[in-house]
This record gives structure tokens, sequence and C-alpha cells, in this order.
């Protein structure tokens, strides 16, 4: 009896992993699961192997009228080319990746410009070099906002503005590398100083093989294991209180 018990556990704690492992967000525009995209655009292609975003978004990813959340990339003036290719590659990393299980979660309740979406991704831990590169090449754009995710106008359709918020150089507005990375995106990201070579960092930029599938299999096994955890003593327990019930 015991001995079964273990085996169920075990097949349900890997199934659970597998799942965690490649897997789309419940969101806006992510397939419902990932799978090959021959046809990926640009800075999004090297997901095409494995992806959760489709052609079309891929190409979408890439335009500043993009039908995909109507965001103004320009809303301090025109955004400069080095800056703006990091938001491509972050849009492609959001729509594209098909290893952020470890970090997806339910949207909360107090996110109300969310409705969009069910599932979010919270503390991605992104490796030093991105985040470092990202807000060196963003240091002399402007924007009017720390929190890019809510608080804008959206009267003219496009995120525009609130009223009395202010244009101002990006360095006033993110000191650092890690409150970009960690304050943009409302916590989206989780700043490290690990790097590339450690294996326990995202990578927004890569070519080749996606080297982010074990790093979410190294969270999934250590880093981001108390929940499973959690869920496999609270079956066994249930189970060994209905065995007891029988005998």
């Amino acid at each position: 009896m015991w001995g079964r018990l273990v085996v169920l556990l075990a097949l349900i704690g890997g199934t659970l992993s597998l799942d965690k492992l490649n897997m789309c967000m419940d969101a806006k525009h992510h397939k419902t699961q990932p799978g090959v995209e021959g046809q990926l655009y640009r800075q999004c292609s090297p997901w095409k192997d494995n992806a959760c975003c489709t052609a079309n978004t891929s190409a979408e990813a890439h335009d500043d009228n993009s039908y995909l959340y109507n965001f103004n990339w320009n809303h301090c003036g025109i955004m400069s080319a080095k800056c703006k290719k990091h938001f491509v590659q972050d849009t492609c990393f959001y729509e594209c990746s098909p290893h952020l299980g470890p970090w997806i979660q339910p949207v909360s309740l107090e996110m109300v410009d969310q409705s969009w979406r069910k599932e979010r991704i919270l503390d991605v831990p992104l490796c030093k070099e991105d985040c470092h590169t990202w807000w060196d090449d963003c240091k002399d754009d402007l924007t009017c906002k720390t929190d890019w995710h809510r608080g804008w106008d959206w009267k003219s359709g496009i995120n525009q503005c609130p009223q009395n918020a202010h244009c101002k150089k990006w360095t006033e507005v993110y000191p650092t590398a890690k409150s970009m990375c960690e304050q943009i995106w409302s916590e989206s990201y989780l700043y490290t100083e690990l790097t590339k070579e450690s294996g326990k960092c995202m990578q927004l930029w890569f070519t080749g093989t996606n080297p982010n599938k074990k790093v979410a299999e190294y969270y999934l096994n250590k880093g981001c294991g108390t929940h499973h955890n959690l869920f496999l003593v609270t079956f066994l327990l249930l189970s060994v209180t209905s065995l007891n019930g029988l005998f």
C-alpha cells in the first residue's frame, strides 16, 4: 500500500514539473501550448523551435503601431532605436518563451489594468548583463512613469502620460538598472547579480539553443519548489488519513 502511494506521489510530482517546464501563460496573445514556429520574425526568431507566440504575434512585436496592446513607446518623444530594441526583445521573451512556468502567477484582483490576461509572470530572475545593457541603452531616453503596466491615460486608444506626469530623463525615473528591471513591469522581473554563465538566470538575448529551459528546470527543482512540496505533503497527509479511516 505504502509502496503504491510513493509511486503515485512521484508520478504526480514529475507531471507537475514537466508541465511547468514547457507551458504557455493564459494571456492575450499566447498559444495554449508551445510548439514549433518556423517563421518567427527577426528578434523573436531565437524561439522558433519551441514558442508560445505565433508568427503574426512575432511580427507585431516589432511594429510601433502594433495591435498587440496599442502601447506607445514614444510617449515622451521618439524612443531611440538602441533603447527600443530591448523592448522588442522583452516583448518577444514575454510572448514566445515556453519556460516561464516557475514564475507564472494568477493576475491579482488589485491589478485593475490587467483584465486582458488571467496570468502574469512575477520575479523572473534576469541575468545581470541583460538588465545593465537595457538600462545603459535607454539612459538618454525619456519617460513619465515608473510602472508601465498601469496608470496610463488611455482615452485616445493608446497610452499617454497621465495628467500632471512630466517627461523626465530615464536615469531620473530609474536611477539604476535594478530599479528599471524590477519596476517597469510591476515586478515581473527580478534583478540579479547572476551572469549568463551561471545557468541560474533567464536570458532575454540569446542565439542557438534556448538556455532558459535549464534555468527553469533549476528553479523548479530547487529555487521554486516550496509550493510543489507543500502540495505533495498535503496530498500525503490526506492519503494517510483516508487509509487510516479504512483500517
